[in-house]
């Protein structure tokens, strides 16, 4: 029996557990003058809990502990003269075993002990598995049994079934913010690792990006500037902006003040469909028509503009976030209270007048907010740029050639066969961390303007 087979009979018992609990709470309820203290749901996921819980902790203990066991016992048992495996002999001979107890063919003839240690792993895991259920069974039975039994007029389910609940979602915050914590440490100690072959102030300062030609942990390791990608990664931004920014907030306008309610219906959904189209249907859309129409019309003018340039990979991007600006910023406005629309109109004032007097500057922290919050999606674009920008890392202004970003550069340097014990492709971990930073300021500085927002119209 596979583990997700007996997480999946585990929550079939819980649901039996929920309902018996269920039962027998509305029976007590119908034989007692007293009123319960809690709702008859709470028996039932009380129930449940006490079934459900013990049982799955036992699960993760013991599969985070059985296949240490059953490696420490099986390597026992291999001959003596076996004892000075290396780390990596060892997990490569685990790994033939478990081909050997699985069935699967191996390359070379099974060795006696090779068949005996094999043996002695199937079954182990037999006996692990026959084990696990057993503990898993009888915890479940009686945890179902107990908290059944327990049930009465005072006993206080809903302060139980709460505080579990608040257990597990903080549980669930920790991991979501140690998960955090260690993509950054992780960050943080490579891109350490990659200052020690280059100095900070060559990376932060340095104009030249040329890191093809370097050699690994010596002298000459090539070039690592940020500058020049850290201008790039603006201009397309900014680009982006341009084309997002006015256009999602004119349509958030629109829908949230003028649209009758059908069109609101349906044209809002409709936008929104522009955030599910993935990046990379993005990327090949500015490569095949927005870049060639750019170019043509260049032509036109006689200004050269290049197909891949920062000028078409902001205006796609642009038009990728547009959805972001126009729902964040629609979702603003509307919650202005209409109690200032009302007292606006009447003073006298347009519906025009209005907007622009009353709800726009009571909306406007929000909106900028909506804003920051764009920009921060637009500077970790990835797609878009490796297929639209041109990857040309060179310190110059104007938007109509080829540019590199941040994003698009990391992917460079982690692609391909590379050492990645180099400063070529450490330098991906500093370029990451560099990013980190940049957009988690324009996170922060948005959320402290939204939460100024909140708390002066809650």
């Amino acid at each position: 029996m596979s583990n997700l087979t007996l997480i999946a009979i585990l929550l079939m018992l819980m649901a039996v557990a929920y309902q018996m609990g269920l039962m027998r709470s509305r029976a007590v309820a119908r034989d007692s003058s007293e009123r319960m203290h809690s709702r008859p749901g709470y028996y039932g996921w009380l129930v449940a809990l006490w079934c459900g819980l013990p049982a799955l902790l036992v699960f993760l203990i013991w599969s985070a502990v059985e296949p240490s066991v059953i490696r420490a016992v099986v390597l026992s048992e291999l001959p003596p003269d076996m004892a000075n495996l290396t780390a990596q002999q060892i997990t490569v001979l685990m790994r033939r075993l478990d081909d050997i107890a699985s069935g699967f063919g191996v390359s070379n003839d099974i060795a006696p002990y090779e068949a005996a240690a094999a043996e002695t792993l199937s079954r182990l895991r037999t006996i692990g598995q026959l084990a696990k259920i057993a503990v898993m069974a009888s915890l479940a039975l009686a945890g179902l049994v107990v908290a059944r039994r327990r049930i009465q007029v005072s006993l206080r389910a809903r302060n139980y079934v709460e505080k579990v609940i608040s257990i597990l979602l903080a549980l669930c915050s920790g991991v979501a913010i140690l998960t955090t914590v260690g993509i950054v440490f992780s960050m943080f100690g490579e891109a350490m690792h990659f200052f020690s072959f280059v100095s900070p102030i060559d990376f932060f300062f340095g104009t030249t990006w040329n890191p093809r030609f370097s050699t690994t942990g010596t002298g000459g390791q090539g070039e690592f500037g940020l500058l020049p990608l850290l201008w790039g990664t603006l201009m397309v931004s900014f680009i982006a902006l341009l084309v997002a920014v006015p256009i999602g907030l004119m349509t958030a306008i629109y829908m949230a003040e003028y649209a009758p309610s059908w069109l609101r219906s349906v044209a809002k959904p409709v936008i929104e469909v522009l955030a599910g189209i993935p990046t990379i249907v993005y990327g090949v859309f500015a490569l095949m028509v927005i870049g060639p129409f750019f170019a043509s019309v260049g032509n036109l003018l006689g200004i050269q503009i290049r197909a891949t340039s920062a000028l078409t990979a902001g205006f796609v991007m642009g038009v990728m976030i547009i959805p972001f600006v126009s729902s964040l910023s629609d979702d603003i406005i509307t919650q202005v209270p209409q109690s200032l629309r009302d007292a606006s109109l009447g003073l006298g004032a347009t519906k025009s007048e209005t907007i622009r007097q009353v709800v726009l500057p009571a909306a406007l922290p929000g909106i900028v907010g909506a804003f920051l919050l764009a920009a921060s999606r637009a500077i970790g674009e990835t797609m878009i740029v490796v297929l639209a920008a041109g990857n040309s890392p060179v310190l110059h202004a104007n938007p109509l050639e080829a540019v590199s970003t941040v994003t698009v550069t990391i992917v460079n340097q982690l692609t391909g066969d590379t050492d990645f014990a180099s400063p070529q492709s450490l330098v991906a971990f500093a370029l990451g961390l560099t990013l980190f930073v940049i957009t988690l300021g324009l996170n922060v500085v948005a959320l402290y303007i939204v939460r100024k927002y909140r708390e002066q119209y809650d």
